[in-house]
Protein backbone atom coordinates (compact mmCIF):
# COMPACT_ATOMS: atom_id res chain seq x y z
CA UNK A 1 0.00 0.00 0.00
CA UNK A 2 1.57 3.21 -0.82
CA UNK A 3 1.20 6.04 1.77
CA UNK A 4 0.40 9.52 0.10
CA UNK A 5 2.34 12.69 0.79
CA UNK A 6 0.30 15.97 -0.31
CA UNK A 7 2.11 19.08 1.36
CA UNK A 8 0.64 22.64 -0.24
CA UNK A 9 2.33 25.76 0.50
CA UNK A 10 1.23 29.55 -0.34
CA UNK A 11 3.05 32.64 0.48
CA UNK A 12 1.20 36.07 1.12
CA UNK A 13 2.11 39.59 1.20
CA UNK A 14 0.58 42.40 3.60
CA UNK A 15 0.29 45.99 3.24
CA UNK A 16 3.14 47.02 5.80
CA UNK A 17 5.33 44.49 3.49
CA UNK A 18 5.58 41.47 5.79
CA UNK A 19 6.23 38.22 3.63
CA UNK A 20 4.48 35.11 5.03
CA UNK A 21 5.26 31.30 3.93
CA UNK A 22 2.66 28.78 4.86
CA UNK A 23 2.18 25.14 4.38
CA UNK A 24 0.26 22.03 5.14
CA UNK A 25 2.52 18.62 6.11
CA UNK A 26 0.90 15.45 4.91
CA UNK A 27 1.25 11.98 5.20
CA UNK A 28 -1.16 9.20 5.27
CA UNK A 29 0.89 6.18 5.81
CA UNK A 30 1.52 6.48 9.71
CA UNK A 31 1.69 9.40 12.40
CA UNK A 32 5.00 10.81 12.38
CA UNK A 33 7.47 12.13 15.18
CA UNK A 34 6.52 15.71 14.96
CA UNK A 35 9.15 18.19 16.38
CA UNK A 36 10.03 21.87 16.41
CA UNK A 37 13.73 22.55 16.88
CA UNK A 38 15.73 25.49 17.61
CA UNK A 39 19.09 25.45 16.30
CA UNK A 40 21.88 27.84 18.08
CA UNK A 41 25.11 29.01 15.79
CA UNK A 42 28.15 27.72 15.93
CA UNK A 43 25.82 24.36 15.87
CA UNK A 44 27.80 21.22 13.88
CA UNK A 45 26.14 18.97 11.84
CA UNK A 46 26.84 16.28 10.05
CA UNK A 47 24.67 14.43 7.44
CA UNK A 48 23.26 10.98 7.16
CA UNK A 49 24.57 8.80 4.81
CA UNK A 50 22.96 5.09 2.99
CA UNK A 51 24.49 3.14 5.49
CA UNK A 52 23.45 4.45 8.61
CA UNK A 53 25.82 6.39 9.60
CA UNK A 54 26.33 10.40 10.27
CA UNK A 55 29.33 10.37 8.00
CA UNK A 56 28.61 12.59 5.15
CA UNK A 57 28.74 16.79 4.69
CA UNK A 58 30.23 18.82 7.71
CA UNK A 59 28.48 22.00 7.90
CA UNK A 60 28.16 24.79 11.33
CA UNK A 61 25.85 26.84 11.43
CA UNK A 62 26.56 30.21 10.65
CA UNK A 63 22.67 31.45 11.00
CA UNK A 64 20.88 29.99 14.01
CA UNK A 65 17.00 28.98 13.27
CA UNK A 66 14.00 27.34 14.10
CA UNK A 67 11.60 24.96 12.33
CA UNK A 68 9.76 22.04 12.08
CA UNK A 69 11.06 18.57 11.98
CA UNK A 70 9.95 15.09 11.37
CA UNK A 71 11.11 12.10 13.07
CA UNK A 72 14.37 13.43 14.04
CA UNK A 73 15.68 17.16 14.77
CA UNK A 74 18.11 17.31 11.86
CA UNK A 75 15.34 16.34 9.48
CA UNK A 76 13.80 20.40 9.55
CA UNK A 77 10.88 20.39 6.91
CA UNK A 78 10.25 23.90 6.61
CA UNK A 79 11.78 26.52 8.86
CA UNK A 80 13.08 30.26 9.12
CA UNK A 81 16.74 31.58 9.93
CA UNK A 82 18.07 34.97 11.87
CA UNK A 83 18.42 36.20 8.65
CA UNK A 84 14.95 35.91 7.87
CA UNK A 85 15.66 33.52 4.77
CA UNK A 86 13.18 30.33 4.97
CA UNK A 87 13.37 26.67 3.04
CA UNK A 88 10.96 24.22 3.13
CA UNK A 89 10.84 20.59 1.79
CA UNK A 90 7.49 19.35 -0.42
CA UNK A 91 7.63 15.25 -1.61
CA UNK A 92 8.11 15.22 -5.00
CA UNK A 93 7.74 11.53 -6.12
CA UNK A 94 8.97 10.12 -9.39
CA UNK A 95 10.23 13.31 -11.38
CA UNK A 96 13.19 13.88 -9.15
CA UNK A 97 15.95 12.31 -9.29
CA UNK A 98 19.25 13.02 -7.14
CA UNK A 99 23.51 11.54 -7.98
CA UNK A 100 23.93 8.32 -7.08
CA UNK A 101 25.71 8.10 -3.43
CA UNK A 102 29.32 7.96 -4.20
CA UNK A 103 31.21 6.57 -0.92
CA UNK A 104 34.27 8.36 -2.33
CA UNK A 105 32.30 12.11 -2.46
CA UNK A 106 30.49 11.26 1.19
CA UNK A 107 32.82 14.12 2.37
CA UNK A 108 30.04 16.20 0.20
CA UNK A 109 27.08 14.00 0.39
CA UNK A 110 23.86 15.43 1.82
CA UNK A 111 21.03 13.78 2.31
CA UNK A 112 17.73 15.20 0.53
CA UNK A 113 15.98 15.72 4.66
CA UNK A 114 18.97 17.68 5.64
CA UNK A 115 19.14 20.16 2.89
CA UNK A 116 16.59 22.93 4.22
CA UNK A 117 18.94 22.89 7.73
CA UNK A 118 22.13 23.18 5.19
CA UNK A 119 20.67 26.18 3.82
CA UNK A 120 19.23 27.94 6.67
CA UNK A 121 22.80 27.37 9.01
CA UNK A 122 24.90 28.55 6.20
CA UNK A 123 22.94 30.86 4.14
CA UNK A 124 20.97 34.87 4.15
CA UNK A 125 19.44 35.08 0.43
CA UNK A 126 18.62 32.48 -2.52
CA UNK A 127 22.16 33.76 -4.71
CA UNK A 128 23.86 32.28 -2.16
CA UNK A 129 22.36 28.99 -2.24
CA UNK A 130 22.45 29.09 -6.11
CA UNK A 131 26.29 29.42 -6.20
CA UNK A 132 26.42 27.13 -3.31
CA UNK A 133 24.96 23.98 -4.84
CA UNK A 134 26.89 22.51 -7.01
CA UNK A 135 29.35 22.33 -4.27
CA UNK A 136 27.38 19.38 -2.12
CA UNK A 137 25.48 16.25 -3.96
CA UNK A 138 22.24 15.60 -2.63
CA UNK A 139 21.23 12.36 -2.35
CA UNK A 140 18.49 9.77 -1.72
CA UNK A 141 19.64 7.75 1.77
CA UNK A 142 16.68 5.39 1.25
CA UNK A 143 16.23 4.10 -2.20
CA UNK A 144 12.62 3.72 -1.73
CA UNK A 145 11.82 6.98 -0.26
CA UNK A 146 10.35 9.47 -3.15
CA UNK A 147 12.69 12.29 -3.95
CA UNK A 148 11.85 16.01 -2.82
CA UNK A 149 11.85 19.63 -4.43
CA UNK A 150 12.39 22.17 -2.00
CA UNK A 151 11.02 26.05 -1.66
CA UNK A 152 13.24 29.15 -0.56
CA UNK A 153 11.98 32.42 0.76
CA UNK A 154 13.51 35.68 1.23
CA UNK A 155 11.81 38.10 3.80
CA UNK A 156 11.33 41.08 0.45
CA UNK A 157 9.37 37.86 -1.13
CA UNK A 158 11.53 36.97 -3.54
CA UNK A 159 10.48 32.80 -3.70
CA UNK A 160 12.40 29.97 -6.18
CA UNK A 161 11.77 26.07 -5.89
CA UNK A 162 14.84 23.84 -6.11
CA UNK A 163 14.07 20.87 -8.21
CA UNK A 164 16.99 18.39 -8.88
CA UNK A 165 16.61 16.37 -12.42
CA UNK A 166 18.59 14.40 -13.65
CA UNK A 167 21.25 14.72 -11.29
CA UNK A 168 21.05 18.40 -11.52
CA UNK A 169 19.76 21.53 -10.01
CA UNK A 170 16.78 23.44 -11.48
CA UNK A 171 15.91 26.51 -10.31
CA UNK A 172 12.83 27.93 -10.89
CA UNK A 173 11.40 31.68 -9.88
CA UNK A 174 7.82 31.64 -7.94
CA UNK A 175 5.93 34.51 -8.59
CA UNK A 176 2.73 33.01 -8.07
CA UNK A 177 3.69 31.73 -4.53
CA UNK A 178 2.23 28.29 -4.59
CA UNK A 179 3.95 24.56 -4.35
CA UNK A 180 2.90 21.44 -4.45
CA UNK A 181 4.16 18.36 -5.19
CA UNK A 182 4.79 16.59 -8.88
CA UNK A 183 4.88 17.14 -11.83
CA UNK A 184 7.41 19.66 -12.04
CA UNK A 185 7.12 23.19 -11.03
CA UNK A 186 7.04 24.40 -15.03
CA UNK A 187 4.43 22.25 -15.74
CA UNK A 188 1.84 23.56 -12.97
CA UNK A 189 2.61 26.47 -13.88
CA UNK A 190 1.62 25.68 -17.51
CA UNK A 191 -1.39 24.02 -16.51
CA UNK A 192 -2.99 27.38 -14.66
CA UNK A 193 -3.46 28.30 -18.44
CA UNK A 194 -6.62 25.66 -18.28
CA UNK A 195 -8.62 27.59 -15.94
CA UNK A 196 -8.44 30.48 -17.97
CA UNK A 197 -12.16 31.23 -17.80
CA UNK A 198 -12.07 30.91 -13.58
CA UNK A 199 -12.43 34.50 -12.23
CA UNK A 200 -13.37 35.91 -8.46
CA UNK A 201 -16.79 37.43 -8.30
CA UNK A 202 -19.94 35.70 -9.95
CA UNK A 203 -20.99 34.64 -12.94
CA UNK A 204 -24.00 35.80 -15.46
CA UNK A 205 -26.76 36.19 -15.87
CA UNK A 206 -26.67 35.06 -19.48
CA UNK A 207 -29.21 35.55 -22.01
CA UNK A 208 -29.36 31.86 -23.26
CA UNK A 209 -32.35 31.74 -25.98
CA UNK A 210 -35.68 33.06 -24.55
CA UNK A 211 -34.49 32.44 -20.66
CA UNK A 212 -32.14 33.84 -18.61
CA UNK A 213 -29.23 32.00 -16.66
CA UNK A 214 -28.47 33.18 -13.03
CA UNK A 215 -26.15 31.75 -10.95
CA UNK A 216 -27.77 30.40 -7.84
CA UNK A 217 -25.13 31.96 -5.52
CA UNK A 218 -22.32 34.04 -4.38
CA UNK A 219 -18.44 32.95 -6.36
CA UNK A 220 -19.84 31.44 -8.95
CA UNK A 221 -17.24 33.06 -11.08
CA UNK A 222 -14.85 29.88 -9.45
CA UNK A 223 -17.36 27.35 -10.87
CA UNK A 224 -15.05 24.33 -12.07
CA UNK A 225 -12.29 25.21 -9.82
CA UNK A 226 -10.71 21.26 -8.78
CA UNK A 227 -11.98 20.66 -5.46
CA UNK A 228 -9.67 16.97 -5.41
CA UNK A 229 -6.41 16.50 -3.30
CA UNK A 230 -3.99 15.57 -6.03
CA UNK A 231 -1.20 17.98 -6.44
CA UNK A 232 -2.64 19.76 -9.90
CA UNK A 233 -5.65 20.24 -8.41
CA UNK A 234 -4.42 21.18 -4.86
CA UNK A 235 -2.07 23.64 -6.92
CA UNK A 236 -4.83 25.24 -8.61
CA UNK A 237 -6.81 25.80 -6.00
CA UNK A 238 -4.40 27.36 -3.88
CA UNK A 239 -3.27 29.45 -6.85
CA UNK A 240 -6.80 30.96 -7.07
CA UNK A 241 -7.58 30.78 -3.51
CA UNK A 242 -4.34 32.82 -2.48
CA UNK A 243 -4.51 35.46 -5.56
CA UNK A 244 -7.78 36.75 -4.95
CA UNK A 245 -7.35 36.68 -1.10
CA UNK A 246 -7.99 40.67 -0.11
CA UNK A 247 -4.51 41.67 1.03
CA UNK A 248 -4.54 41.90 4.94
CA UNK A 249 -2.88 44.92 6.85
CA UNK A 250 0.00 43.37 8.79
CA UNK A 251 2.34 40.06 8.75
CA UNK A 252 0.03 38.86 11.39
CA UNK A 253 -3.09 39.38 9.82
CA UNK A 254 -1.44 38.04 6.90
CA UNK A 255 -0.87 34.45 8.76
CA UNK A 256 -4.53 33.87 10.08
CA UNK A 257 -5.36 34.39 6.23
CA UNK A 258 -3.04 31.95 5.03
CA UNK A 259 -4.42 29.34 7.88
CA UNK A 260 -8.52 29.70 6.71
CA UNK A 261 -6.57 29.37 2.78
CA UNK A 262 -5.17 26.29 3.93
CA UNK A 263 -8.27 25.03 5.33
CA UNK A 264 -9.20 24.19 1.84
CA UNK A 265 -6.59 21.84 0.77
CA UNK A 266 -6.67 20.40 4.80
CA UNK A 267 -7.25 16.36 3.68
CA UNK A 268 -8.83 13.88 6.23
CA UNK A 269 -7.77 10.65 6.73
CA UNK A 270 -8.89 8.23 4.68
CA UNK A 271 -10.19 10.20 1.49
CA UNK A 272 -7.08 8.72 -0.38
CA UNK A 273 -7.55 5.15 -0.67
CA UNK A 274 -10.36 3.18 -1.10
CA UNK A 275 -12.98 2.52 1.69
CA UNK A 276 -11.86 0.01 4.55
CA UNK A 277 -7.60 0.33 3.34
CA UNK A 278 -6.76 3.54 4.79
CA UNK A 279 -3.54 2.43 6.71
CA UNK A 280 -4.48 4.51 9.92
CA UNK A 281 -6.57 6.01 12.54
CA UNK A 282 -5.00 9.22 12.96
CA UNK A 283 -7.42 12.68 12.95
CA UNK A 284 -5.86 13.57 9.51
CA UNK A 285 -3.71 12.82 6.89
CA UNK A 286 -2.59 16.91 7.27
CA UNK A 287 -0.61 16.08 10.24
CA UNK A 288 0.43 20.05 10.85
CA UNK A 289 0.57 23.86 9.25
CA UNK A 290 2.64 26.09 9.99
CA UNK A 291 2.58 29.78 8.75
CA UNK A 292 5.67 32.04 9.12
CA UNK A 293 5.89 35.98 9.30
CA UNK A 294 9.61 36.69 7.74
CA UNK A 295 9.28 40.22 8.57
CA UNK A 296 8.64 39.86 11.81
CA UNK A 297 10.45 36.48 12.72
CA UNK A 298 7.15 34.71 14.07
CA UNK A 299 6.31 31.12 13.49
CA UNK A 300 2.95 29.55 14.32
CA UNK A 301 1.27 26.36 13.79
CA UNK A 302 -1.40 23.94 14.68
CA UNK A 303 -1.74 20.57 14.13
CA UNK A 304 -4.04 17.50 13.36
CA UNK A 305 -4.89 16.95 17.12
CA UNK A 306 -4.53 20.47 18.40
CA UNK A 307 -5.82 23.41 15.98
CA UNK A 308 -5.06 26.18 18.53
CA UNK A 309 -2.39 28.37 17.31
CA UNK A 310 0.79 28.09 18.78
CA UNK A 311 3.77 30.76 18.20
CA UNK A 312 8.13 30.57 18.40
CA UNK A 313 9.12 34.10 18.30
CA UNK A 314 12.24 34.40 16.81
CA UNK A 315 12.75 37.62 17.66
CA UNK A 316 13.09 36.67 21.47
CA UNK A 317 15.56 34.29 20.84
CA UNK A 318 19.38 34.92 21.37
CA UNK A 319 20.84 32.57 18.67
CA UNK A 320 24.18 33.11 20.20
CA UNK A 321 23.63 31.41 23.74
CA UNK A 322 20.31 29.04 22.92
CA UNK A 323 21.30 25.60 23.57
CA UNK A 324 20.16 23.02 20.57
CA UNK A 325 16.88 21.82 21.57
CA UNK A 326 14.17 19.90 20.13
CA UNK A 327 10.34 19.19 21.97
CA UNK A 328 7.03 17.75 20.24
CA UNK A 329 4.53 19.91 18.64
CA UNK A 330 2.16 18.13 20.67
CA UNK A 331 2.79 18.25 24.40
CA UNK A 332 -1.05 15.65 24.70
CA UNK A 333 -2.81 14.95 21.78
CA UNK A 334 -5.77 16.55 21.96
CA UNK A 335 -7.95 19.22 20.78
CA UNK A 336 -7.90 22.16 23.69
CA UNK A 337 -11.70 23.07 23.79
CA UNK A 338 -12.90 26.04 26.31
CA UNK A 339 -16.24 25.88 27.36
CA UNK A 340 -18.31 29.13 27.15
CA UNK A 341 -19.73 31.06 29.93
CA UNK A 342 -23.42 31.47 30.26
CA UNK A 343 -25.01 34.18 32.53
Amino acid sequence: MQSAGACTGITLKSSDDATVVARTMDWSGAEMNNLYTIVPRGYNQQSLLPDGTMDGLNFVSLYGYAGIAVEQPEFVIDGTNEAGLSAALFYFPNYGEYVEYNEKSKDISLADFQVVSWILSRFATIDQVKAAINDVRIINVDPTASTVHWRITEPNGRQVVLEIVDGKPNFYENEIGVLTNSPGFPWHMTNLNNYVNLHPGSAGPTKFGPITLRAFGSGSGLRGLPGDFTPPSRFVRAAFLKTFAQEQETGEKSVEQAFHILNNVDVPSGVQFAVGKSPTDMPAATQWTVATDLKNKQIYYHTMYNRTIRNIDMSKIDFATVPFQYHPLDTEKQQTIFSVKID
